[in-house]
């Protein structure tokens, strides 16, 4: 299995065209990328769903504009037919999810330089993870304040100095 085969099979729920790069086979083949969520599938029975997910959609009139998939997923909701076809709005959730899953791998790997120096070679794996989060993270920690950093810090366990509170 590679990328580009992973994102063939994305490809095949793309909306665009009255669903014309539709692939049962290849959507079939897409569970195998994800066998933990599949696990319990049967493979018939959303062979079965995919036959009929694709004569529904192609003559529902509400899905004939469609030229994005998250558009396709809000339509799915709107409609209910996510109830319908569960499995196939997995899938649409899966498809959505990578490119996002994707760059912040690659972020963190980014990241990994500028925190794994020479001089940080040898910190243990808790505290790399650590010191990653914080930094890949860091729009969200720069939204909590230092003196209740300070005050969490104090409360872990005692200390023998207080550390003093900023002005």
């Amino acid at each position: 299995m590679t990328t580009s085969e992973l994102v063939q099979c994305i490809g095949c729920l793309h909306p665009a065209s009255s669903f014309q790069a539709f692939d049962r086979k290849r959507l079939i083949r897409m569970t195998e990328f994800y066998p933990r969520d599949f696990a319990n599938v049967d493979l018939d029975h959303f062979d079965n769903q995919l036959q009929n997910y694709i004569i529904d959609v192609r003559t529902d009139s509400r899905f004939s504009e469609l030229n994005r998939l998250s558009d396709l997923a809000k339509k799915l909701v709107h409609t209910k037919k996510h109830q319908i076809y569960p499995f196939v709005y997995y899938l649409v959730k899966l498809a959505l999810i990578l490119p996002v899953a994707t760059a912040t791998v690659e972020r963190v790997f980014s990241a990994m330089k500028f925190i794994k120096n020479d001089l940080c070679n040898t910190m243990n794996d808790d505290w790399l993870n650590e010191c990653l989060v914080t930094y890949v993270e860091r729009d969200l920690f720069s939204l909590v304040s230092i003196e209740r950093i300070i005050d969490r810090f104090q409360s872990m366990k005692t200390r023998r100095v207080q550390i003093p509170k900023l002005s």
